[in-house]
């Protein structure tokens, strides 16, 4: 099975699989040279939502569309660090 931003939810990974999306928007923004506000500007988020998708409480597909875009990556890139 695939998995995608476009079909990612809970049922779609299994228990044991552990996907940490905030933690690797954090370490791809930061392996850019990226800060929080750095991103936000270029995303069109504010800081506090990028913030929020980093600590893992906030994974919206269309805020993780706009910071794969800003940072260049595929939005899969999130999934399967």
């Amino acid at each position: 099975m695939t998995v995608s931003i476009n079909n990612f939810d809970a049922s779609t990974v299994g228990a044991s699989a552990h996907v940490d999306i905030g933690d690797a928007v954090r370490r791809s923004r930061q392996a850019i040279g990226y800060s929080v506000d750095d991103l936000a500007l270029t995303c069109g988020l504010t800081d506090v939502e990028i913030t929020n998708i980093e600590a893992g409480a906030d994974a919206d597909p269309g805020k993780l569309r706009r910071i794969a875009a800003a940072l260049q990556l595929p939005v899969t890139a999130f999934l399967l660090s």
